[in-house]
């Protein structure tokens, strides 16, 4: 092989580091190529708000003329600082089946993160635990759900023959629509009665005022997973740039506000597996005509991905969280779908993994942070 590695620098470039997975894993039944319109809005400077406080350079590797891998170098300041660690981070880490190549990868990020002093890398994500992140090291079998990643099973055995460890586990679980435990079910309904004597109520987010659920979602955000590993707290510019891209795929039926007399102290949010549709989309392109089949085709998905669960300290062990759970299973089953994912959850995360596993939630895909010493 004949190596190098060289900077992203041009627009032409950046499109081929978008693109390079297409390549990668053509003929792959179970990959689904992320929307170009989607990824290109992510690395946009002038746009997208992570680039006010964070900074992202990108790298290719080429044999000879042909694209053979990605990286992305990440300075995350906010982690650090909230932290009070000395972190890089790495993303959108790909490669071909070589361990040449992603070994030259890494160092190329590691060393252009150099100057910064930082003590270990962190990765994958995509650009911080509050985007896409982790190698899938198991549940190869079935395409990612929306905004989850999908990877090679020789990932994992690459990484860490070059150096890198475990630093995290994530999980996602399955939670057929037709085998949900109906006792957890029941309960719910007496525990949200009992909520309510206590001034607690359920509510569907209002989609289409998203702009007046903002500051309730702003302030649980930062204060319910303020003590998780790798909590990253999101900035009131990233949450209503997160909510304007959700807006246009959420459906209310799957989103949920807990209320304590008015004020929001937990939300839900669940969305409809547009991976069902996109995965034949070519390249991730929506235009000119994927778009119509996108829109067309959102409310005919099967299953849907609960992406978010949170609620603050005080409000906890309530049964919150369970009723959230429960009112998405019932949603499913009124339209018939055939389940839904619980992603991705800690490891560590036992309340949450316990509230999956009490529902006959199964765990079928695993995926993986590591770190890398320098």
């Amino acid at each position: 092989m004949s190596l190098r590695v060289q900077k992203v620098d041009s627009k032409k470039e950046l499109h081929a580091f978008i693109d390079f997975p297409h390549d990668l894993y053509q003929g792959d039944q179970n990959y689904v190529p992320e929307l170009f319109m989607a990824q290109k809005d992510l690395f946009n400077v002038n746009k997208h708000p992570f680039h006010k406080h964070g900074e992202v350079t990108c790298f290719l590797a080429y044999d000879q003329n042909k694209i053979v891998g990605r990286i992305a170098a990440i300075k995350n300041p906010v982690y650090n600082n909230y932290h009070q660690s000395n972190i890089g981070f790495f993303g959108f880490y790909d490669y071909i089946n070589s361990k040449e190549v992603a070994e030259l990868l890494l160092t190329t990020a590691s060393a252009h993160l150099a100057s910064e002093n930082y003590n270990s890398l962190m990765g994958p994500v995509n650009f911080s635990t509050n985007e896409t992140a982790g190698t899938l090291i198991d549940g190869y079998d079935s395409p990612p759900q929306i905004m989850m990643t999908y990877n090679k099973p020789y990932y994992d055995k690459i990484q860490t023959a070059i150096g890198l460890t475990k630093e995290m586990d994530l999980y996602a679980y399955y939670i057929p629509t037709d085998s949900v435990s109906d006792k957890s079910i029941r309960l719910s309904k007496l525990v949200e009665d009992r909520l309510s004597r206590s001034d607690i109520k359920i509510r569907h987010l209002d989609v289409k005022n998203i702009k007046s659920e903002i500051p309730g979602i702003f302030e649980i955000y930062n204060s319910a997973w303020e003590n998780n590993w790798g909590f990253v707290p999101m900035s009131l510019e990233e949450v209503e740039h997160l909510a304007a891209d959700l807006k246009m795929i959420a459906d209310p039926a799957f989103s949920y506000i807990a209320e304590y007399k008015g004020k929001a102290v937990g939300f839900s949010v669940s969305l409809p597996n547009i991976n069902e549709i996109t995965k034949t989309f070519k390249k991730g392109r929506l235009l000119p005509f994927n778009i119509f089949k996108l829109l067309l085709n959102k409310k005919k998905v099967k299953t849907v991905r609960i992406i978010t669960t949170g609620v603050i300290k005080e409000y906890r062990n309530k049964g919150i969280e369970a009723i959230f759970f429960a009112k998405n299973i019932l949603e499913a089953r009124k339209r018939k779908l055939i389940g839904g994912e619980a992603s991705w959850i800690l490891e560590t995360n036992h309340e949450m993994v316990t509230a999956a596993e009490k529902l006959n939630g199964q765990r079928y895909k695993t995926y993986r942070i590591y770190s890398y010493a320098l």
